[in-house]
């Protein structure tokens, strides 16, 4: 593994020198998203820029962060990897929990270091808003992230289901109470 070299910078990026290209680690931002569409490519989501454009409204107003990898030598802003994140208050935890909610490092660089400092930004990230846990979900498929995960010391902890809501599911739950019975 390259060695690395680690220097703080003002904003809270850091500087990350290897044998891959320089990089920093950034907060993202609404003009990353061509790159971030090229990204979650790699994962097999192919997302139109201008859709995720729009997501990107939502996502970013809602509280959610992003942590890049952005090539410091590319005057285009090439991106190497990216990590979306979500806090949560839990009532059966004593704080929020963070989630992992993507992590994609461009194949090119994978195995660099460039998904590890992603990760150590989405800890700092997590600890800086208090949560007590910091999860990963990942699809069964990628096992060589399952690998990765667990060589942070994530451990395999639950199973998660999943499936479309669906409007006809059951009958409206909206209950009323009568706060004076």
């Amino acid at each position: 593994m390259p060695a690395r070299i680690w220097r703080l910078r003002l904003a809270n990026a850091v500087t990350v020198t290897t044998a891959t290209p320089r990089y920093s680690i950034r907060l993202a931002r609404a003009t990353d998203v061509p790159e971030l569409a090229r990204l979650f490519s790699e994962l097999g989501y192919e997302i139109a820029p201008d859709v995720l454009a729009e997501r990107w409204g939502a996502f970013a107003a809602s509280g959610e962060q992003g942590f890049v990898a952005a090539d410091d030598a590319s005057p285009h802003g090439r991106l190497l990897g990216l990590v979306t994140l979500h806090a949560t208050p839990v009532l059966h935890r004593a704080g929020p929990v963070g989630r992992v909610t993507a992590l994609v490092v461009d194949a090119t660089f994978r195995g660099c270091g460039i998904g590890r400092a992603l990760m150590a930004a989405a800890e700092r990230w997590a600890a800086e808003r208090g949560c007590v846990l910091l999860e990963v979900t990942s699809n069964q498929r990628r096992v060589d992230a399952h690998k990765f995960y667990e060589g942070l010391g994530f451990e395999r902890t639950s199973f998660r289901f999943a499936r479309a809501p669906r409007a006809d599911a059951a009958p409206s739950m909206i209950v009323t109470r009568d706060p004076t019975a």
